[in-house]
């Protein structure tokens, strides 16, 4: 059974979120329509609505993450739930227990939700195939695969900024090969409609046959974001690397890093993003990270509502589940 049909239950309901590959259309259209009416939450005295309330989430990061955990630790905590926040380095799976032994030990503690970060690509998606029919199950980001909520979290950005989709030139900047972002967000911007999605970044650092995806790939900067409406910048994952595929961090940024001169070449209105976190003077020039065209820390923000109506949907469709 392929990732996406596990997804959904037998009334399209979100059940778990493991990657956008698949989805349909629609679903994506209710996460954003979602998010937006629980971004007004951050804004109140009191930050909080009861939907999960007696529900307890653990997030599950077997990689680090400041930015993923903390925004799915608030997400839950607005939502009213109970977090379990796992010490991985400090867990049994460095004594020699199994990865379904510490999730079977989990479901014995009643937990209702677990969101997961891993190294390898895939994991969510065992997860998901192993854990009791009660307990949803997101992924944080698993390898090279895929990074859902950040893409929807992305998608949610453009479309608070420029509204619609179907009118838009997306390039995204960079380390594609090793970016589980750059995969997740080609999925939801090609799914929502957009008409020119770019890839941009030295040929040792795109994909080969990448254009199946319906992109187009450049290895010229200036050629790439030229008359764009929106340019993600990707972190340059040097820990993913098998091999020198750069000849340095300094050549990188002198072809590839994004300048307020380059950015010039772009829509005048663009917006500039950036999954995070953000390697200045490599991939991005301080100028631009702090400019006037950055979104990044909206970014941040936005993530928040949308991994709260995530949590919200999957959670929903086990009730569902539970009533049955």
């Amino acid at each position: 059974m392929a990732t996406a049909d596990i997804q959904l239950d037998a009334h399209g309901r979100l059940r778990h979120f493991l990657a956008i590959e698949g989805l349909p259309r629609d679903l994506l259209i209710r996460i954003l329509d979602n998010a937006e009416r629980f971004a007004p939450v951050g804004d109140r005295a009191v930050k909080k609505v009861p939907l999960l309330r007696g529900k307890t989430v653990a997030n599950l990061f077997f990689e680090p993450s400041t930015r993923t955990r903390t925004t799915f630790d608030l997400a839950a905590k607005r939502l009213s739930a109970d977090v379990l926040n796992l010490n991985i380095e400090a867990s049994s799976t460095k004594k020699g227990e199994s990865l379904a032994d510490t999730l079977r030990n989990l479901e014995a503690m009643q937990c209702d939700m677990f969101v997961v970060r891993h190294h390898v690509s895939g994991a969510a998606d065992f997860i998901a195939r192993q854990v009791a029919p009660h307990i949803s199950v997101i992924n944080g980001g698993d390898g090279r695969h895929e990074h859902p909520t950040q893409a929807m979290l992305d998608a949610f950005t453009i479309r608070r900024l420029k509204q619609r989709f179907d009118n838009l030139r997306i390039a995204i900047v960079g380390d594609v090969a090793h970016s589980r972002v750059a995969r997740s967000n080609i999925h939801a911007l090609r799914i929502l409609g957009v008409p020119d999605l770019r890839v941009v970044g030295p040929k040792t650092l795109i994909p080969p046959g990448i254009e199946v995806m319906g992109v187009t790939v450049c290895d010229d900067l200036e050629e790439g974001i030229a008359g764009c409406d929106v340019v993600i910048m990707l972190r340059l994952q040097q820990e993913r690397m098998q091999s020198a595929l750069l000849p340095s961090a300094h050549e990188y940024f002198r072809e590839y890093g994004l300048t307020a001169q380059r950015l010039k070449g772009a829509a005048k209105d663009a917006i500039v993003m950036h999954p995070g976190p953000i390697n200045r003077g490599v991939e991005i020039d301080s100028e631009v990270a702090d400019g006037a065209q950055s979104v990044i820390l909206q970014q941040v923000t936005f993530g928040i509502a949308v991994r709260m109506a995530v949590m919200s949907m999957a959670m929903g469709s086990q009730a569902q589940i539970g009533a049955a």
